[in-house]
């Protein structure tokens, strides 16, 4: 006999008690994992109608749209009483950056190679925690106070970060090699001192542990319901993002034996896969924007974890 229907009441409010996300946090989710791939605006009641099953008040979610403004990262037009808030063109851009790591397959060769990024002792401390900061997603860790390291990085997308932070003319990017027999485990000992690998892997345990549950559940329920996919998809996402935020993205040969974060990204597909197609149902007909209805998702969002067209149907 199957399981009774999964619903909000039994799996969205126990895991809200668990990872316990900040408003912002959720609204940063929601914006990048929903909204931008259709465009990118929508009216602010849809948003809090949208997000009050996961814990928010409307003012909570005034709150963090506000500060997302301040940011930078939203921009607000009115129309009559509506308030419509659209990503800005830095704030695409940085989520943009965020979409290529979190939906991207895991797995990447090695050439050997380390490109890094030696920034000038007069570039301001603030500054320098920006570019550490939207380096990070790239995989770069910082090695001392103005070099910062990413095993085989890419160079065009880290140039591209420092030119729009205006650094083009106090960063230098260049390529290096280890050599030497004893290279590897060289390397290794520096990667234990510059990234937090055990806390990093800790966290991609908790990922499975937590979401593990949840994909058992999806697949015991069958059919689920478009509101509970798109609450789960989002809650799939913060935390799956939350755990790559802290992660460099080393190539196998440095990370230490059974990586957690390969099965992490193999149980974020899976189930972003079984949720996909009912979560879009719902992001169709609870957003609004300026135009009516929400435009039809790009073509980015259909590459997502390796391509969702067969999942959407």
């Amino acid at each position: 006999m199957g399981q009774p229907p999964a619903s909000i009441e039994g799996l969205v409010k126990p895991l809200l008690a668990r990872i316990r996300p900040r408003a912002k946090s959720l609204i940063v989710s929601i914006y990048g994992d929903a909204i931008l791939p259709h465009g990118g605006s929508v009216w602010l009641g849809s948003l809090i109608r949208a997000a009050e099953p996961l814990g928010l008040s409307e003012r909570m979610v005034r709150t963090a749209v506000f500060r997302l403004a301040k940011d930078g990262v939203l921009v607000a037009t009115q129309s009559g009483r509506r308030s419509y808030y659209a990503l800005t063109e830095p704030g695409r851009h940085q989520f943009e950056s965020a979409q290529n790591r979190i939906y991207a397959p895991p797995e990447r060769t090695w050439d050997g190679t380390w490109v890094l990024a030696i920034a000038s002792s007069s570039v301001p401390r603030k500054k320098r925690e920006v570019l550490r900061r939207e380096l990070g997603w790239l995989g770069f860790a910082l090695l001392g106070p103005t070099v910062l390291a990413c095993a085989g990085g890419e160079r065009v997308a880290a140039e591209r970060v420092i030119r729009k932070l205006g650094l083009a003319d106090s960063v230098v990017l260049m390529r290096a090699e280890a050599e030497g027999p004893g290279a590897l485990t060289q390397l290794r000992g520096l990667i234990a001192e510059a990234w937090p690998i055990d806390h990093v892997g800790k966290t991609y345990e908790d990922f499975l542990e937590i979401f593990g549950d949840i994909r058992l559940t999806v697949d015991d329920s069958g059919a689920i319901d478009p509101e509970l996919s798109f609450l789960l998809r989002v809650l799939l996402i913060h935390e799956y993002r939350r755990a790559l935020l802290r992660d460099p993205g080393l190539p196998r040969d440095l990370l230490p034996p059974n990586w957690p974060g390969l099965a992490s990204a193999n149980l974020a597909r899976d189930l972003y896969r079984l949720l996909a197609g009912p979560a879009e149902r719902h992001v169709m007909a609870r957003f609004e924007t300026l135009d009516g209805e929400l435009p039809a998702a790009n073509a980015s969002f259909q590459t997502r974890f390796g391509g969702l067209a067969r999942y959407l149907l």
